[in-house]
């Protein structure tokens, strides 16, 4: 079989879409944002992408049923501008497999007519922000500087820019395309979601693309949210990062 299955459930008519990533990561800045972007602009699932080489497991639904992993993109009209939005609950699980998925991904954008790519992720800290700070880098500086809100002072704060997240813009910036990344600092551990870090995401994609998205419904879920995960993680300081006097660190 082919590596990626891609299965088309319709074939919308797009002028030059742009293609917005969130996928799994630090924090799950990058899919929290999406899932939270894809429920409140109504966007439309038209395309599933299976593959043996997605992790080998199911996930229990809420009708105590079994899922196959997949990634889905939809699609949306915002204003006069066209967006494939990519989601899902996991990447490819090896090097290779991620970069062919992501040539895959980059060749349903070009099937569009798309040009530009935006990603989303996380930055792991060792201690909670109080306000996290998105940072951004991409393609071209002129590109980099058009997102409002977002520090493009980003080298030295983080290393390399690892999965889905990172190596969809290296293939589009070696397809001649304009590509960014998103990236929301939020506390490095495993139990944490980082709802915050997704906010202020959305908050620039907000003013940038000018969605209209209700993000006072966001913020009115992220105490509840952040009091059950703290919960989860009631051994760490949030201050420090802590378990005790053992730190936690996580890439």
């Amino acid at each position: 079989m082919n590596k990626f299955q891609v299965e088309y459930l319709s074939k919308p008519v797009l002028k030059e879409p742009i293609l917005i990533e969130g996928l799994p990561g630090i924090g799950n800045v990058g899919k929290i944002a999406m899932d939270f972007l894809v429920e409140n602009v109504k966007a439309k699932k038209v395309i599933q992408i299976y593959s043996h080489y997605f992790p080998h497991s199911v996930f229990i639904n809420e009708k105590n049923l079994i899922d196959i992993p997949v990634v889905s993109i939809y699609s949306a009209n915002i204003g006069k501008q066209d967006f494939l939005f990519l989601a899902g609950d996991i990447q490819p699980i090896d090097e290779p497999s991620c970069y062919e998925f992501c040539e895959t991904i980059i060749d349903i954008l070009q099937s569009f007519k798309g040009k530009e790519v935006i990603t989303l992720g996380g930055i792991g800290l060792q201690k909670i922000p109080k306000k996290p700070k998105v940072y951004v880098t991409g393609t071209n500086k002129a590109y980099v500087k058009s997102f409002p809100h977002a520090s493009d002072k980003i080298y030295g704060v983080v290393g390399p820019i690892i999965g889905v997240t990172g190596v969809l813009l290296g293939v589009a910036q070696r397809k001649k395309m304009t590509a960014a990344a998103l990236l929301a600092q939020t506390f490095a551990h495993p139990a944490y979601l980082g709802i915050k870090g997704a906010k202020e995401t959305l908050y620039v994609l907000n003013e940038k693309f000018h969605m209209k998205m209700d993000l006072a419904k966001l913020s009115e879920e992220i105490d509840e949210i952040e009091k059950e995960i703290l919960s989860r993680t009631k051994d760490i300081n949030p201050e420090t990062g802590q378990k005790g006097s053992e730190a936690n660190y996580f890439g």
